[in-house]
């Protein structure tokens, strides 16, 4: 199996027992890696009761899985994926992370965790060497903390027995963890690494909590499996590489610019809750952005010339010290004008704050500002807020009810369980429907990226029909096989590399992928087949939810009620998007990927897919849909 390691780690914490399992041949022929292997594995494990699985539960499972492409292309990710506490559906998180390599070099495709551990803990893994170790010495640390201590515990004990065995001073090893938000099984929480690199969509960091799971630390120093075609490898990372380094700007700010250019330029920043979605405020540019703090301009991870990341760090005031990426566009637009905030400072120190206590910035950020407009409305009262004059722009305000969040404080304890659900429940409080005011899609926070102007996301559908709802890295277009939709985007997440350096054109990743494993596949291959079976699988589990939320997707494959309100500022003041245009491209797109008139996949094509099992599991669904459709 070229590109492959051929084994995954099996952890069972409750039975404290672990099992070395051989990676089917199939199985990754069928769904390749990341985010597809990682789906079928949910479903072998858990699809026949999946409505009855609890999220948050000791039944669901979590798993860290790499891709075949792991280690050969530029950049370094790793798929983090379980049943999402947010959607009730899958959705694949990535981030980067050097585990993704070590976990090759020591001869794993993947890990899966079941159960519960006894005790907080890590899990240490160190070539064939495999521990389930105590972690009660770290529990309750935040982000910084966490990776400080941790770090040196391990390393320390690396060092020494690598020199033992005359191998040399080693690298440090991969590691991914949670903050205090993950710990208290927060909705929103992300699993870390790095301190400012996170998998934030899907709510893993708190499935990694409710398994009382700290970290994952390992170090592996074995050879990347053997590729198909060694020579075809050399000089076609080459070229991909020499390509990469043209990409200039990007290189020099990543996606920093976007703070201003989405408000100022396209019309599609969220401003306050997205009741606007158009600032003109220069402090956002990224020139303002690194004269107000120390920038480290070339920081990449494992084999990237991209090095989009920039670490921050602030060198004066009230908030000197905070440490963070530049922020990146979606922190700088989530927790800045989202907020009403548009002082360089004060995002990044909020942007510190969510490193800190292990939340993800868009999903949490995406929550403060629905409670911030209750407040704005009268809805919401000082006292219901626990003192808290949540006024747009007041940074002391929103740190206080980020901490709140990741501790489950007061208020923080509704809003914890994310911006829908928080909203459910405010509703039932007050007695009026809220969740007109919560922006998001299948209960995942919409990215930082408005479909009004249609100069961003120019798709009135991006997210009202993608299997990961809101999450703006795995969005919905037309045609529906085509490269920037979400079968791209499943190819991305499944191979597992990074949606920045993969732009070279899907006909070279393609080529690339035979390159490492020998597969022979085209791009037809992948869009008729492969990363259809990959969606049409995550959407029958979408569909499928459960036990607190089902999604009915004649009423839930929609954009949030936001987004049909004319836009209220700008250059594009007073356009919008129209429920017929949506319904109209809803219909057109389930025709194209195989779904029928209610937006369920169809017998036929799930049966062409091999997926007949599935078929089966979904006629419940067909039979709830078409009943709550007859009301």
């Amino acid at each position: 199996m070229f590109g492959y390691a051929g084994k995954i780690i099996d952890i069972d914490l409750t039975r404290e027992k672990i099992t070395v399992r051989t990676l089917d041949k199939r199985d990754a022929k069928m769904f390749f890696g990341g985010r597809g292997l990682a789906t079928w594995i949910l479903w072998k494990e858990l699809g026949k009761r999946w409505s009855e699985i609890d999220p948050l539960g000791e039944e669901n499972l979590f798993i860290v899985m790499t891709g075949p492409l792991t280690g050969y292309y530029p950049g370094m990710k790793v798929c983090i994926c379980g049943k999402s506490p947010q959607s009730n559906g899958v959705i694949g998180s990535t981030l980067s992370s050097e585990i993704g390599i070590e976990l090759k070099a020591a001869g794993y495709d993947g890990i899966i965790l079941r159960g519960k551990a006894e005790e907080p803990s890590y899990i240490f893994i160190y070539d064939d060497e495999i521990d389930i170790r105590s972690a009660k010495k770290y529990w309750g640390l935040r982000g910084l903390d966490t990776l400080r201590e941790i770090m040196r515990d391990t390393y320390s004990e690396l060092r020494e027995r690598e020199l033992k065995r005359k191998k040399g001073i080693p690298k440090e090893p991969g590691i991914i963890y949670i903050g205090p938000a993950g710990e208290n099984k927060v909705r929103t929480a992300a699993v870390f690494a790095k301190f400012t690199h996170a998998a934030g969509y899907g709510g893993y960091g708190a499935v990694m909590g409710s398994k009382n799971i700290k970290a994952m630390v390992v170090k592996g120093t074995g050879k990347l499996p053997d590729v198909f075609d060694p020579e075809g490898f050399k000089e076609k990372l080459l070229a991909i590489h020499k390509r990469l380094f043209n990409f200039k700007t990007f290189r020099a700010y990543g996606t920093g610019p976007g703070g201003y250019v989405v408000g100022a330029i396209l019309s599609a920043e969220p401003v306050k809750n997205w009741q606007e979605e158009w600032h003109d405020k220069k402090s956002m540019s990224v020139a303002y952005f690194e004269s107000k703090a120390w920038v480290k301009k070339y920081w990449g991870d494992y084999g990237c010339p991209l090095a989009c990341m920039k670490i921050s760090v602030l060198r004066y005031g009230k908030y000197k010290g905070a440490i963070s990426d530049l922020p990146d566009y979606e922190l700088q637009a989530y927790l800045g004008p989202n907020l009403g905030i548009f002082g360089p400072e004060d995002i990044i120190y909020l942007s510190y704050l969510a490193d800190e206590l292990g939340v993800d910035a868009i999903n949490t950020g995406n929550a403060m500002a629905f409670a911030a407009e209750l407040y704005e409305k009268g809805i919401l009262s000082k006292e219901e807020l626990g003192g808290l004059d949540l006024k747009w722009g007041n940074t002391e305000a929103f740190a206080k009810l980020m901490e709140m969040i990741a501790y489950r404080e007061g208020i923080g304890d509704i809003l914890a369980e994310g911006t829908y659900r928080a909203a459910l429940k405010l509703s039932k409080i007050k007695g009026e429907d809220l969740t007109k005011y919560a922006v998001t899609v299948k209960g995942v926070a919409v990215g930082a990226h408005g479909i009004r102007s249609r100069l961003d996301f120019t798709n009135p559908i991006s997210y009202a029909v993608s299997v990961e709802g809101g999450d703006h890295t795995s969005t919905a277009d037309l045609p529906a096989k085509g490269e920037t939709g979400e079968l791209f985007a499943a190819f991305i997440d499944s191979a597992v590399i990074c949606m920045f350096t993969a732009r070279i054109g899907f006909a070279n990743l393609i080529e690339f992928t035979n390159i490492i494993t020998g597969f022979n596949w085209t791009p037809e291959k992948w869009m008729n087949e492969i990363g259809l079976r990959i969606i049409h699988l995550q959407r029958a589990l979408l569909l499928l939810g459960g036990p607190d939320i089902f999604w009915n997707p004649v009423k839930d494959d929609d954009n949030p009620l936001r987004f049909y309100e004319p836009l209220p500022s700008g250059p594009f003041k007073g356009q919008t998007i129209s429920r017929e245009e949506v319904n109209d491209l809803k219909k057109k797109y389930y025709t194209e990927i195989g779904y029928d008139e209610f937006g369920i996949p169809k017998s036929e094509v799930l049966k062409k897919l091999g997926l007949e099992d599935v078929d089966k599991a979904l006629e419940k669904v067909r039979e709830r849909v078409w009943k709550e459709s007859l009301l």
